[in-house]
Parts: C-alpha cells; sequence; structure tokens
C-alpha cells in the first residue's frame, strides 16, 4: 500500500470538530495518509507512538455510550486474508466525534497515535467523513490464535472466530458485563472443554500442573459488551445487564455459537472479543453469540439403594442482621440492606424480606436433591444467639416438609457433648427417614485442628428395614478456606503451588478427621465410613491425598463434572470420600451442576442490583457450590 494518496476529499467534519470543509487537490497533495498497517507496525506496540497520524478506514464498531468513548476503524476491503504486516485496523479515542459515527462509516482520521495500556489508539484531532465508495470490510475467518504475537498480528480486526467455545466463566457478567470462553478441548486433559483447575487433576507444583496452567491461559478468550461499565455503581445500575435474564442463562460449560463477528481488542490486561456496538439486555442487536441453555431440573440416577449427598447453603442464618447491634450491609440499588458485611455474628441474610429469598432458593434445590443423606455446610449455629443449636436446621427441615407438603425429611440432633468454642457457622446433617434411620447419637470432633474450621459432625445411620450390614457412617466436613494469606512465611501461606492459603493447616485437620473415621468404626461398629462436604482443597492436593493415603476412594474423583468455579477454572472442593468397604457398594455419583455454572448475579445476595430482574425461586444459584451425590447398594448380607 502506498504511503501517500492523492484524492480530493469532500470533508464533512464530524461533531467535535471545527466546520465542514472541502479541501481542494492542492491542499488533499499536502496530507500524507498512513496505512494503518503501519500505524499498527509488527512488534508488540506502534512504531509510531507519540507521532502525528492521518489514517482511514470503515468503521466496524461503535460505542458512543458505555465508558469506551471511540471506534474502531479497518483498512477497506482487508479482512478476507490474514495480515502478513501489521494489523489493518485500529482503535480511534474519539469522546467528542463517537456519537456521530456509525458502523459502515469511511473515515479519515487524525490524531496522535499511543498506546493505551497495550491497545495501539489514535487519539483523534480531527474526524472526517469521506464521500468516496469504500469496499466492505470482510470478517477474518480464524481459529483464534492462542499465542501473542498471533492476536498482535490481528488487533483491533473484525473476525469471525472459527471452531468449538465452551462458556468458562461467567463471575463477571452481572459486573462488569463480561464472560470466557474456552477455545477447543485441552491437549493435556484430552476432550476436557472447559479449563480444569490444575491441582484438581495433577500434584500441586508438578511440571503437568504448570503446563496446564498455561494452556489454560492460551484457550481463553473474553467476550466483552462493548462498555467499560461496573454494573455494581449505583450510576449504572438503570443500564440492563448484558446477555442475561431471568429466563435466558449463561452457564459455564455451556456451547458457544458465533452468529456474527466481533472485534478482537486487549484491554485490562486481556484479550477480549468486541462487539461492534455496546450490548444491553439478553436481546440486544449487537450480540453475536448464542449459548446453549442448561436446564438440570434434578440430579442424574445414581442407583441404589441409599444416597447420600452433600450441599453447602450458602450462609444459612435464620438470625438475621437487623436482630443485632452493629452490622453493615450489602445493600441493592435503591439503597436497602440485603447481606450482612461485617460488625456482628450474622453471615447471611439482613432481614426477613431478604432470607426469605433465600430460603425460597435452598428450599426448592433441597427439594430437588434426592439424596437420603444429606451433609450440610455453612448453615447457622445458633446456640451463638442464644439458642437451642439446632434452632436454624430444626427450622430448614419444618421448611422442607412444608414445601413437601408431608413430613419427609428429619434432622440429626446435636449431641450432648459440645465443643466449647464454635464457629457461628457449622456442620449438619439431615435425612429421610424413610429409607434410612441413625444409629446411636451423633458426634463431634473437638480437636485443636479445627481451632479455624468447623468441627466434623459424625452420625451412624442403617437402612430402614436393614440389618447392621446397612449401617454406615457419615461424617460432615468444611475444611478452611483458602482466603486470607497469613503471609508470615509458614506452611499456612501461599506457596504459589496451586493450593492457596491455609494449606498445612488443612492437612491436620485430614488427618485428625481419619483418627476420628478410625474411632467411629469402633464406636459404631462398622467400616463402612463416608467423608462428605467442602474440603476446601482440589482432587489433587495435599489433604485429599492425607485421605486417599489412609485408604479412602475419592468418588467424584472420575467425575465428568465439578463443583465449584473460581477465576474461571473449574474444579472440585466438595468431595464424597468412601472407606475401602464402602467403595466397593456405590453405584452411582453426580455433581448436580445447578449453583457454581451459574452467574452470581441470580443469588438472592443480588436481589435488585439491576434493573434486570434476575431473582427467581428456583434451585439455580442457591449457593455458590455445587451439591455431591452418590448412591449405595447397602444389603443385609455382605
Amino acid at each position: 500500500m502506498s504511503k501517500r494518496r492523492t484524492t480530493r476529499i469532500a470533508a464533512v467534519l464530524l461533531s467535535g470538530a471545527v466546520a465542514a470543509t472541502s479541501f481542494s487537490a492542492a491542499q488533499a497533495d499536502t496530507i500524507e495518509i498512513i496505512p494503518i498497517e503501519q500505524v499498527q507496525g509488527t512488534g508488540g506496540s506502534s512504531p509510531l507512538v507519540g507521532q502525528q497520524a492521518t489514517v482511514r478506514g470503515v468503521v466496524t464498531g461503535a460505542y458512543a455510550e458505555g465508558g469506551i468513548r471511540g471506534f474502531y476503524l479497518q483498512s477497506a476491503g482487508t479482512g478476507a486474508q490474514l495480515p502478513t504486516g501489521g494489523s489493518p485496523a485500529v482503535f480511534v479515542y474519539a469522546p467528542d466525534e463517537v456519537s456521530s459515527v456509525q458502523v459502515g462509516d469511511h473515515l479519515q482520521v487524525s490524531g496522535t497515535v499511543s498506546e493505551y495500556y497495550g491497545l495501539t489508539q489514535i487519539k483523534a484531532e480531527s474526524v472526517q467523513g469521506l464521500e468516496e465508495a469504500a469496499e466492505a470490510i470482510k470478517p477474518l475467518a480464524i481459529s483464534l490464535p492462542s499465542d501473542e504475537a498471533g492476536r498482535e498480528q490481528i488487533e483491533s480486526m473484525l473476525v469471525e472466530p472459527q471452531g468449538e467455545f465452551t462458556v468458562s466463566d461467567n463471575y463477571s457478567l452481572n459486573q462488569y458485563g463480561e464472560l470466557s470462553l474456552a477455545m477447543g478441548t485441552s491437549s493435556i486433559l484430552p476432550g476436557e472443554k472447559l479449563l480444569r483447575q490444575p491441582t484438581d487433576v495433577f500434584a500441586p507444583g508438578s511440571g503437568q500442573a504448570a503446563a496446564l496452567a498455561e494452556e489454560n491461559a492460551q484457550r481463553s478468550i473474553v467476550v466483552d459488551d462493548g462498555a467499560t461499565l461496573n454494573f455494581s455503581t449505583a450510576k449504572n445500575t438503570t443500564v440492563a445487564l448484558p446477555y442475561i435474564d431471568a429466563e435466558q442463562r449463561v452457564s459455564v460449560g455451556a456451547n458457544a455459537a458465533f452468529t456474527g463477528p466481533m472485534i478482537l481488542d486487549y484491554r485490562y490486561d486481556l484479550w477480549r472479543l468486541q462487539p461492534q456496538g455496546q450490548v444491553t439486555g439478553a436481546d440486544d442487536a449487537d450480540i453475536a453469540l448464542a449459548f446453549e441453555q442448561i436446564d438440570n431440573e434434578a440430579p442424574q440416577e445414581v442407583g441404589g439403594n441409599v444416597s447420600v449427598g452433600s450441599f453447602n447453603v450458602l450462609n444459612y442464618f435464620t438470625t438475621t442482621g437487623e436482630e443485632l447491634e452493629g452490622c453493615s450491609y450489602y445493600r441493592d440499588r435503591e439503597g436497602n440492606p440485603l447481606t450482612v458485611r461485617q460488625g456482628c455474628d450474622a453471615r447471611g441474610a439482613a432481614n426477613a424480606e431478604s432470607f426469605a429469598r433465600q430460603q425460597s432458593k435452598i428450599v426448592a434445590a433441597l427439594g430437588k436433591f434426592t439424596a437420603d443423606v444429606v451433609v450440610l455446610e455453612e448453615i447457622e449455629n445458633s446456640a451463638r444467639f442464644g439458642q437451642d443449636r439446632d434452632a436454624a436446621l430444626a427450622h430448614l427441615v419444618e421448611q422442607l416438609n412444608s414445601a413437601a407438603g408431608q413430613k419427609i425429611w428429619s434432622y440429626v440432633p446435636s449431641p450432648a457433648a459440645i465443643p466449647a468454642d464454635e464457629d457461628v457457622i457449622r456442620t449438619a446433617i439431615i435425612y429421610r427417614a424413610k429409607t434410612v434411620k441413625p444409629i446411636d447419637e451423633s458426634v463431634i470432633l473437638d480437636d485443636e485442628a479445627f481451632g479455624n474450621a468447623r468441627d466434623p459432625l459424625g452420625q451412624a445411620f442403617q437402612k430402614v428395614g436393614g440389618n447392621q450390614n446397612t449401617r454406615f457412617v457419615v461424617v460432615a466436613n468444611h475444611f478452611k478456606s483458602k482466603g486470607s494469606n497469613p503471609d508470615d512465611g509458614s506452611g499456612n501461606a501461599d506457596s504459589g503451588d496451586g493450593q492457596g492459603a491455609w494449606n498445612a493447616d488443612r492437612v491436620e485437620q485430614a488427618k485428625a478427621l481419619v483418627g476420628f473415621a478410625d474411632q467411629l468404626k469402633q464406636s459404631r461398629n462398622t467400616r463402612k465410613v463416608l467423608l462428605a462436604g467442602d474440603f476446601n482443597s482440589y482432587a489433587a492436593e495435599d489433604p485429599i491425598r492425607v485421605l486417599a493415603d489412609a485408604g479412602y476412594v475419592d468418588l467424584g474423583a472420575t467425575a465428568d463434572s465439578q463443583s465449584y468455579i473460581y477465576d474461571g477454572l473449574s474444579g472440585s472442593l466438595d468431595h464424597i470420600l468412601a472407606s475401602p468397604e464402602l467403595a466397593t457398594k456405590v453405584t452411582g455419583q453426580d455433581i448436580w451442576n445447578i449453583n457454581a455454572i451459574e452467574s452470581v448475579g441470580y443469588e438472592y445476595s443480588r436481589f435488585n442490583y439491576n434493573i434486570t430482574n434476575l431473582f427467581s425461586q428456583n434451585q439455580y444459584r442457591s449457593s455458590d457450590h455445587d451439591p455431591v451425590l452418590v448412591g449405595l447398594e447397602l444389603a443385609k448380607k455382605g
């Protein structure tokens, strides 16, 4: 392409520029038109940074609202072939002019070239419309490159991504209007569409874990909404959330099919696909993807004659913030309190109205959960509020039975011996009395290893109509979380191997749990034991290895789904592990993906955060962890 063109320009200056002018041929001769490819260059940044440049091209995306305040310009007629030099497209920052720009306009832009946090741009000083016809842009049909150089080569171009894409993350969808896709399948984990947490499958700190982490980064691409809005900010809550509403969910694991082109750009340290205009709502014309709708109405059948599950009930507190002194709150867009933030012992809903919404989702989910025995995590320890320790638990069971229209559920009562200093949240167990019956009193492990975690709760059960051969023990667990890094050089500091903070304590908790289970085997006269709950450890991490070394089999380790998603990576923090004597009785297993795969916007805690009403009284996003379920075949003989 020639560096200088001589063309008569009938210029129409857009909003923010000086009065419209017509250029004579002599005047046009003095204008140096630089190809956009030369502005972009072939390296990581433009070779013309700080210089003035005048370019011409066709508008492929324009964003008058939403914070981007500019448009993308691409050299006329390009896109059919992969560029061999620099990218033929560039972002133009033009806050004053963009309101008069439309996709398809043929423009001449003059301004200063800069790098805006890694994105080459021209800060417009003059934006002029061109009368001459321009050859249309052809979206570049391409498998998106996974490397930096390959993406730099097509930065800001209109692309039509080819291949298979799977939604891998939606955590920021209700805050920043963005989601992430995983491209293709893993070459390390054959057939894996999602981005797996490396320590869910490989030893922490291993070369294999590092290789998977690198591949995850290469396979990931962000889909943005053509805006930079923070939907948590009060002034933005009247802008409808992009891509989702109460009926149309964008779930992790869903197939994503491109229905139109998007623009590849780089913002906030990540490569992104931008729509050609700002997306507002779930049905905006600028949406260029169709998402598979995943409906998980009930867990898969797991067989057997007894089933056991684990369910994190997300700080189910019947004691609300309004009943206590000192609470501060997270609030909705109208200032109404929703959930407790800090300042008091309550952890859940701020008031009765918010609790009713939370409870409706928990009851809807547990009502469809087919387990006969359910281990619960994050339920209120009512003793901390001067009530019977089981008050919140009893209330939940009452609500479950009321919803069912009959008495189906019972709960395991607290034992007589209670640790002196317990957390405000606890573990608990509920069960279907028609299928199983408790044997002897429950037992709480009072061990210093759990000084910063929830004390395990053990209970023996026997199948109704069965004999001692159908007896088994369930231990409910909730180990120390990975957050709040002490950064003190101890074994609890985050070492960077993927296990997060407090790993040393979780290892000690696993060791104490093994000893507790051994005691229960003796006192309850059975070697059939299930260790269930939220271990805050992925499947290949040290605490789970402690349990495996003791002979316990992780029944979720070979499942085709995971229970938790963090930073776009899927893995299982929730496990059900069986002693060898019980592992042979397992007939099936399932992770019921109703929570972790859905946007946090559907939680009761995000009610009325946005003009888009996402709340429904159903099972979706009733918690942040997915329930785990196993089936057992327990016979009177063997």
